[in-house]
């Protein structure tokens, strides 16, 4: 197990490589000066020069590549160009919105899926299923923007069930949070849901025909024990990476949501900080985001491994 957790760390440092330096140059490949953001758009050729100089932006791309890079490695994502604060300040007090909203989606979208999934494959060509993998179509092929606003304006304008906007923190009010979270939570987790089920329901299909399951129908046992304690498990795999995935997605993919309902989290800070022409947050937010993809990615990696003993030997499922 140790060699297999070295082998993912191994594969883990190209990924970051690659991702740190395309945020680097995708951000230098924006137009305009970040000493201006600071100065104003009234400053001399000579104060921008001091800036760029004090800001070390006048160095080579390498050389500020490879001091950014070591300052992240020491924990250290940069300085706002607005608020003067440090970068990694900052997304500590926006994460709990961003990270609470993404797991909620997620547990959402799970404990609607499983069920269905399930369902759904028991009754394989029935009228359910074909409902389910309409409506799931109709789900994936929907715009991003569009289910928000449908849902905001028929649940928080329509009915007045949720609000519109707003935030509580969890620790100044647990009904406030969960009523101001579960829309936008909602939101995403329909996002997800269709795709969770349609590949919990044809994993399922394909182990209901194995021949274990075929000797515990013989034996009589409930259709209910069959497909949750007999077919459930074996048939998790795939939905078990794909929601790992799925959740280091939601922490980078919560941009639109956030927006629409005025949530204080990373991706409001993003757009933020973009139309703040704020460089270094939008850099030091990126690279934090793909650092959590990795990390949530590797233990989904080590967690299939103790699963499934094949994929720690190199054959089988990978």
């Amino acid at each position: 197990m140790l060699k297999f957790i070295a082998g993912k760390l191994l594969q883990a440092i190209p990924v970051l490589f690659l991702v740190s330096l395309a945020t680097m140059l995708l951000i230098n490949l924006i137009p305009g000066n970040p000493a201006y953001a600071i100065l104003g758009s009234q400053a001399t050729p000579h104060q921008v020069g001091l800036i760029d100089h004090q800001l070390g932006l006048n160095q080579p791309f390498v050389i500020r590549y490879l001091k950014w890079v070591g300052d992240i490695a020491q924990g250290h994502f940069g300085t706002s160009l607005v608020t003067h604060q440090p970068v990694f300040e900052i997304i500590k007090t926006r994460l709990p919105v961003t990270l609470e909203l993404a797991i909620l989606a997620e547990l959402l979208a799970l404990a609607l899926a499983v069920p269905l999934g399930v369902y759904a494959a028991q009754r394989a060509g029935s009228l359910f299923d074909r409902s389910s993998t309409a409506a799931a179509s109709v789900l994936i092929s929907s715009p991003g923007f569009l289910t928000p606003l449908l849902l905001a304006y028929l649940l928080a304008v329509q009915f007045r069930i949720f609000p519109v906007t707003g935030w509580v923190p969890l620790t100044q009010s647990l009904g406030g949070n969960l009523s101001h979270v579960f829309l936008p939570a909602l939101t995403l987790a329909l996002s997800e849901l269709p795709v969770f089920m349609r590949l919990l329901r044809s994993d399922m299909i394909a182990t209901l025909q194995e021949d274990f399951i075929l000797a515990a129908r013989a034996k009589g046992m409930p259709t209910h024990t069959i497909l949750f304690r007999h077919a459930l498990r074996p048939s998790m795999f795939s939905l078990l990476t794909l929601s790992g995935l799925s959740l280091g997605r939601l922490l980078g993919g919560t941009v639109i949501v956030e927006s629409i309902f005025s949530l204080p989290g990373l991706g409001q800070l993003i757009i933020t900080s973009i139309f703040n022409k704020d460089y270094v947050t939008v850099q030091g937010v990126a690279m934090f985001i793909a650092l959590s993809y990795v990390v949530i990615n590797m233990v989904v990696d080590v967690a299939y491994g103790f699963l499934d003993p094949r994929v720690r030997r190199g054959r089988g499922v990978t």
